[in-house]
């Protein structure tokens, strides 16, 4: 069903991932093209709550497809996880006149959307942007790309220090439960050790791997999740006291991670994605996250795309192992 619309909104929320930007540029053009106007609201569902509000046009959004971050800012509203605060939003939205919802963000943004809409007549539309790519439903999300790339660009500059000096490092990135940055990040930069939250028993296998490298006397670039149970600083400090003919070190890349230029693969996923949202909310479609997946959009109830998780995938640990990369695999 063709939906006439007059005004739509559009937020960015939680972490920032670089591919932003695109999205709401591409959001916002498809919308003018089709005789509809668009409001930003500043700092995520915290600017719903505030009433901060500006108008976005075609030129408001040029020049920016480079830039990394989010010119709408991003925040995390605690206020908003309460009944009255989204009331306050909801009541915002409706004396601004806008009628549709466009929220970009992982499964924390599309879980306020849910609650949103269970309180609210107001049709949303997600859009999956996470460094993570921890989002069921879309092959890749925005910014995943450009983090993976950061990531290779810094850990071949550590394995060069590494390699003149002798040294194990041991480099944390980001993954509080998926390890799915940490896995394709190291198969890509050919990390000798690959740790991840998917599996048991990370410390008795890194005991294993500098056991092996110990008697080689070779440097080692272990990549390790940071969500992994035993934590990463309590793994390398256990290892500095067995292992005391190497140098170890730990490298948290921490924010870069998140930072630069998009890439072009995440600027033409954003603006593929940003097209098709504002294409979704024209045919009548709410609740809904557009993913991408071989090749094709598909359209992922914010139920189920919050409810369901997806994991590194195994048959990656199978091609690390089979290039060289020791990743150790459950008992």
């Amino acid at each position: 069903m063709i939906k006439e619309i007059k005004k739509i909104g559009i937020l960015t929320s939680g972490g920032d991932a670089p591919g932003m930007n695109a999205a709401i540029r591409a959001v916002t053009r498809t919308a003018i093209l089709n005789n509809i106007d668009v409001v930003g609201i500043i700092a995520g569902y915290q600017g719903l709550i505030s009433g901060e509000f500006i108008s976005l046009s075609a030129k408001s959004v040029r020049g920016i497809i480079q830039n990394g971050g989010t010119i709408l800012r991003s925040a995390r509203s605690v206020e908003f996880r309460t009944v009255e605060g989204r009331k306050k939003g909801i009541e915002n939205v409706k004396k601004e006149g806008i009628e549709s919802l466009v929220v970009i963000g992982g499964d924390g943004t599309f879980r306020g959307a849910n609650e949103l809409m269970k309180e609210c007549d107001i049709p949303i539309v997600g859009i999956p942007a996470t460094i993570d790519n921890d989002i069921y439903g879309t092959e890749y999300t925005i910014g995943y790309d450009t983090c993976l790339n950061t990531i290779v660009s810094a850990m071949d500059k550590i394995r060069d220090t590494g390699s003149s000096h002798n040294r194990i490092f041991f480099v944390e990135v980001m993954g509080h439960d998926s390890g799915i940055v940490a896995m394709n990040s190291g198969l890509a930069c050919g990390a000798d050790l690959i740790l991840i939250p998917e599996q048991k028993n990370q410390l008795e296998k890194t005991r294993h791997f500098l056991a092996e490298r110990a008697r080689q006397n070779k440097s080692s670039v272990i990549m390790v999740a940071e969500g992994i149970k035993e934590g990463t600083m309590a793994i390398a400090e256990k290892m500095k006291k067995e292992f005391t003919q190497f140098d170890i070190r730990i490298s948290v890349l921490g924010y870069i991670q998140r930072g630069g230029s998009p890439s072009a693969r995440d600027r033409i996923l954003a603006s593929e994605l940003g097209v098709e949202s504002v294409n979704a909310l024209i045919k009548g479609e709410k609740g809904i996250m557009i993913g991408r997946l071989h090749g094709k959009n598909r359209y992922e109830p914010f139920t189920t795309a919050i409810k369901m998780h997806k994991y590194a995938d195994s048959e990656f640990l199978r091609v690390a192992e089979s290039i060289g990369t020791y990743t150790p695999t459950d008992d």
